[in-house]
């Protein structure tokens, strides 16, 4: 599958690397202490992964405005404590070396938190775009990130044929919103999602698409 297409672009978070269970845990824990809220160690989960968008669903329960829980978030959570929590999927390597033709990230994770994970890793050169999404560039599902990220490459739409891996639904309909294929990676248990995500192509791990 991996000759199929003339690029790929990934998601990062989830998709490529993903932390330390423990991590997401002790962060929202010391958010929680901050608000004043005893988040569970469910809550935690749903929290950082977002599931099924039970993010919103939890902060209502325990009485958490979106807006300050992430303000808090962003003042907890620490760019190298971060990375060095941060893990790469066995079988990311794999799926990328196999690729021959360009290679680009497009994340969520912002760039003072993306740049720690890349270097701790010391994959960063694995990338021949990385865009990193926010206000200014659009958030997946748009397709504006993923354009970005076909320019940086130079690829754009002259007859490459790309396509984009990643573990959220939202990557799914920015992949599809840039005219894409997409590949949907489920690396949780479709009932803690609560629905099966719809793809160009489904797998469980990276190593499927040689």
């Amino acid at each position: 599958m991996v000759d199929e297409y003339d690029f790929w672009l990934c998601d990062l978070d989830g998709t490529l690397v993903d932390v330390d269970p423990e991590y997401p845990r002790d962060v929202i824990g010391d958010v929680g202490d901050r608000l004043g809220v005893g988040f569970t160690d469910r809550d935690a989960e749903h929290l950082w992964y977002g599931m099924g968008g039970v993010r919103d669903r939890v902060l209502d329960r325990r009485g958490v405005d979106p807006e300050r829980f992430w303000e808090t978030f962003h003042e907890v959570e620490d760019p190298i404590a971060r990375a060095e929590a941060t893990y790469l999927y066995d079988d990311a390597e794999a799926f990328l070396g196999s690729v021959d033709g360009p290679v680009g990230l497009v994340t969520h994770c912002q760039q003072y938190l993306t740049d720690p994970v890349l270097d701790h890793l010391d994959i960063g050169d694995w990338f021949d775009a990385v865009v990193c999404c926010d206000d200014e560039v659009g958030w997946k599902p748009d397709a504006g990130p993923v354009e970005l990220a076909m320019t940086d490459l130079g690829v754009g739409y002259n007859g490459h044929v790309g396509a984009l891996v990643g573990d959220d639904p939202d990557d799914v309909g920015a992949a599809w919103n840039a005219g894409l294929d997409a590949v949907h990676v489920e690396r949780h248990d479709p009932d803690e999602r609560g629905h099966c995500v719809l793809g160009d192509h489904r797998i469980q791990r990276l190593d499927e698409l040689h």
